[in-house]
């Protein structure tokens, strides 16, 4: 299979997570693929019209995306214990928990695109400062169910989203008033799937 790439794409580092986690990394072919937004990657719109990654690309040809669809495709290839529960109480958890971590990576990701443009915006910066600061609180207050729950999807994406605020925003210091998930997340990151897909430039 073919993985449409990068080392610096908190997206692409939760199918990597998720590759590692469920025993698969070893059959992907990862091709490195550079993304902007105002710049469409003219060989990755062969395979997704979105231009976005991760792209997945099957031995047959079929293209999967985005990275939720990507790694319950992946947890569905093992015999494991799965990132996605069966349980239905359980499922919704986990799904929410990822929404709520992927949410939090969008406003991080349009966060460091207003503040790249010549004239930022005061009235968007403001806005992405109080929802983020509104979901690490909510981050904060589940800290404890987080932890005792079986690692899956919902952590990976948590994980992720709180590496790529370390990765773009240092000056965040989003520890400082966040010690339950801050230890949490310190965890995480022992994990060999962390370890092994840390973002970096390149």
């Amino acid at each position: 299979m073919k993985l449409h790439w990068s080392p610096r794409s908190p997206f692409v580092r939760k199918v990597m997570i998720a590759a590692h986690e469920t025993g698969l990394a070893d059959r992907l072919t990862l091709v490195r693929t550079v993304v902007a937004m105002t710049a469409p990657n003219a060989l990755l719109l062969a395979d997704n019209p979105l231009s976005k990654i991760p792209t997945l690309v099957l031995d047959d040809g079929t293209p999967l995306y985005d990275s939720l669809v990507i790694c319950e495709y992946l947890d569905a290839l093992h015999d494991g214990r799965k990132l996605f529960p069966a349980d239905a109480k359980a499922r919704w958890t986990a799904l929410r928990r990822h929404a709520l971590a992927n949410g939090l990576l969008d406003l991080l990701i349009l966060w460091r695109n207003e503040l790249e443009r010549q004239a930022p915006s005061q009235a968007h910066l403001d806005a992405f400062a109080v929802k983020s600061k509104a979901a690490l609180a909510a981050l904060e207050a589940e800290a404890d169910a987080l932890a005792a729950a079986p690692f899956g999807i919902g952590h990976i994406a948590i994980g992720c989203a709180l590496s790529y605020a370390d990765f773009r925003f240092p000056d965040l210091d989003w520890r400082a008033r966040h010690g339950e998930i801050a230890a949490w997340h310190a965890s995480f990151s022992q994990r060999a799937s962390a370890r092994a897909t840390a973002p970096m430039e390149g």
